[in-house]
């Protein structure tokens, strides 16, 4: 029986050797390496060694050799068949249909990456030829000389539309295969189909063999609606699943080079040219599970180097977020701060390796960036507020799913707490500051404490700022995206905004990517186009659900026939509300938390000071509800 290709690297990527192996061989960590006793032969002093990056076993003892597959056929007398079927099993993957179509679909695949080389070849070639000139001069001024063209295989696409679309018709590729790999704009609004890349800086994106996937490209022009473009996602292409550089990177960890996770593909190059091949970046969207996890198979602590502001900071907290739930003993991020205003190229380019050297040397643990953004700024000058930070981070800490890293992880962060509110020597006595509940706690660590039930009343429940969440789709979240959907304007200006809204709903979330994710490769020229955009993705039923979730009595500025002004002013109303509402729900859950573990005046007084706030803002949510009726406005629909 033949297997994809594909599918046997899937499960390569998801089951390293060793995890097959140490089912069967008591191994041992040592160096980059596993050593162990031979299966294949007895033995007093191990021999048998396993190595997760080349991706094998060797066994000196008897001189056997191989990958997982290998290694199951060798020790159980399996055939590769039965091998690949339990090794599927283990990884959590479907077993294939082979069929002549997914051999079709296999060959396919072999010629929509022989067509992405073409692609590669005639953008390089065009750097360097006349057309190339600005493009040259662009890279010039950012130290990106010719032997790093050549190394990066950096190239440019031309301005005019149809230039990459003639050179490979003139190699014989037909436009369908151009399309299918991204490289063509197409669809039943357009007549004849077009470069997706014109007058760009391009960057080939590999996959972890090192075969010209798609394509990331740099506008030489500013005023153009996306600084970068990639990509559509292909059969090839995943965004979520690569890094930039990530062929290169995993050769350079296998060697012992850090590997280090900036945010753009001039950063990347920046560090490699200064002797840190270890660098990558992700694919024009925040760190995601799938690359944490690749991330995690080159190396066990990844440093994470974001911009050094608040973008890069909010950046580096989501990766906290992304990072925790995940955590295994000897597995985790450590984080790197540039100076204010300064990102990986400017630092090395100022700096030279030296400096990029001191800030990786300083990279700090995660738990200490997560304890300093719960910490930070925080107003922590009363019990109530002391004993919200206690309940904020016990429910982070929880979120851990590994017991034996929660439990450390409860130690670290509850010694920080102690620390933080400990008396210090020049201030001992009755008013000292300490930890909330001192002595009297008798020994209760922060953090322990259980979830606590329920107990806001009826009205609470059923106010706006909080209902709706229980249904999956919360009405504030689904207003945002309809109104994203029907105005794309919105993203030109506001999509950074929109990125960073806490949202209660992974539907929301899921949504909300998608529009992004659009918005970043320039397709959202008018709401027709998104819409199929979000069909051609599956997301016919969400978008039916988010659009009915608009009342055209209350919501008219979001629907698509309103003006562009009270669009605007109802969006800056709805994203205010919204931070404000996720704020007072946090709050209320902190407040019940506290109220059910320790039933005080003062937890009580709180809780009903947040109802009092909540009531007061679900009036503001009438007001905005209202918005235009004052002026003699007609509702849309009415």
């Amino acid at each position: 029986m033949r297997f994809p290709p594909a599918f046997l690297d899937e499960i390569r990527m998801r089951l390293p050797v060793s995890e097959v192996v140490s089912k069967r061989v008591p191994l041992k960590k040592q160096g980059r390496e596993w050593r162990g006793l031979s299966p294949f032969n007895p033995e007093k002093t191990p021999s048998f060694y396993v190595n997760d990056q080349k991706g094998f076993y060797h066994c000196f003892s008897s001189g056997k050799h191989g990958d997982q597959f290998d290694f199951l056929m060798e020790t159980e007398g399996l055939p590769f068949p039965e091998a690949v079927e339990r090794l599927a099993g283990m990884a959590g993957l479907q077993m294939p249909v082979v069929s002549r179509e997914e051999e079709v679909r296999e060959t396919r695949r072999k010629t929509l990456h022989e067509v992405l080389e073409l692609a590669a070849k005639f953008f390089e070639s065009c750097l360097q030829g006349r057309a190339g000139a600005k493009a040259r001069g662009y890279l010039a001024d950012r130290a990106l000389g010719p032997s790093t063209q050549a190394r990066f295989r950096l190239g440019y696409a031309p301005a005019e539309r149809f230039a990459l679309k003639e050179a490979l018709g003139g190699n014989g590729v037909p436009v369908e295969d151009m399309v299918e790999a991204g490289l063509l704009i197409a669809g039943p609004d357009i007549p004849v189909p077009y470069d997706r890349f014109r007058d760009r800086v391009m960057f080939p994106i590999t996959d972890l063999r090192g075969r010209v996937v798609a394509f990331g490209g740099r506008a030489l022009e500013k005023d153009v609606p996306a600084k970068y473009l990639n990509s559509p996602e292909t059969q090839l292409f995943h965004k979520g699943s690569l890094l930039y550089n990530g062929f290169n990177a995993r050769a350079a960890a296998h060697k012992g080079e850090p590997v280090i996770v900036v945010e753009g593909y001039v950063d990347v190059i920046a560090l490699v040219e200064a002797g840190f091949p270890g660098a990558v970046a992700p694919l024009g969207t925040a760190l995601t599970e799938d690359q944490l996890a690749l991330l995690w198979k080159m190396a066990p602590e990844p440093i994470l180097l974001f911009d050094g502001d608040k973008a890069g900071r909010r950046a580096a907290w989501r990766a906290v977020d992304i990072g925790l739930p995940h955590l295994k003993p000897g597995m985790s991020l450590r984080f790197g701060t540039l100076p204010d205003g300064q990102d990986p190229d400017d630092l090395v380019r100022h700096g030279g390796r030296e400096a990029a050297a001191s800030v990786l040397d300083g990279a700090r643990p995660l738990a200490e960036v997560l304890w300093n953004r719960e910490t930070e700024g925080a107003a922590l000058d009363t019990p109530e507020r002391r004993a919200a930070l206690e309940a904020r981070i016990g429910e982070i800490i929880r979120q851990i799913a590994d017991e034996t890293v929660r439990k450390h992880y409860r130690a670290d962060l509850s010694d920080r707490f102690r620390k933080l509110f400990a008396p210090s020597p020049s201030s001992g006595g009755p008013g000292a500051r300490r930890a909330p509940g001192g002595a009297r706690q008798r020994g209760r660590r922060p953090f322990d404490a259980v979830e606590a039930p329920p107990v806001a009343g009826e009205g609470v429940r059923r106010s706006a700022v909080v209902r709706g969440v229980a249904a999956g789709l919360p009405r504030n979240e689904a207003l945002l995206l309809f109104a994203a959907l029907n105005h794309p304007f919105l993203l030109d200006h506001h999509a950074e905004e929109l990125a960073e809204l806490p949202f209660a709903s992974r539907e929301a979330v899921t949504l909300r990517q998608a529009l992004l994710d659009a918005h970043g490769e320039g397709e959202t020229e008018t709401a027709e186009h998104l819409a199929g955009r979000m069909s051609a993705m599956g997301f016919d039923e969400l978008v039916a659900r988010v659009r009915a979730s608009a009342v055209a009595r209350h919501d008219w500025p979001a629907f698509a026939d309103a003006g562009r002004s009270d669009v605007e002013l109802w969006w800056h109303q709805r994203m205010a509300l919204h931070q404000r509402s996720h704020a007072l729900s946090r709050e209320l859950k902190e407040a019940e938390t506290a109220l059910a573990q320790e039933p005080t005046e003062m937890n009580w007084a709180r809780f009903l000071d947040v109802q009092k706030r909540i009531a007061a803002l679900d009036g503001t949510e009438a007001l905005v509800e209202g918005f235009g009726a004052a002026s003699g406005r007609s509702a849309r629909g009415m």
